[in-house]
């Protein structure tokens, strides 16, 4: 699908209906611009807030700050590397 939209003097753009429509966008959701070359892409954020709790958390983790659970991680798959 392809649709116009005009510069205006202040960079904005209002995003065509059609568009709107088929990336199902509404009043506050958030977009995200991708330059790709000459080209860009426009793509709809997902509500990170929709995602909780689609990952499981293993009990033995949970309280622990995400940089320990990082780095615990790391450590486990490089002692897996080594055997």
């Amino acid at each position: 699908m392809d649709a116009v939209a005009r510069l205006t003097s202040k960079g904005q753009l209002t995003v065509p209906k059609a568009i709107r429509d088929a990336l199902e966008l509404h009043v506050g959701d958030n977009v995200l611009f991708r330059v790709e070359g000459q080209v860009v892409v426009l793509a709809k954020t997902p509500d990170l807030l929709e995602l909780a709790g689609s990952v499981p958390v293993p009990p033995q983790v949970r309280g622990q700050s995400w940089e320990e659970i990082r780095e615990a991680s790391w450590a486990s798959q490089w002692r897996e590397g080594e055997a």
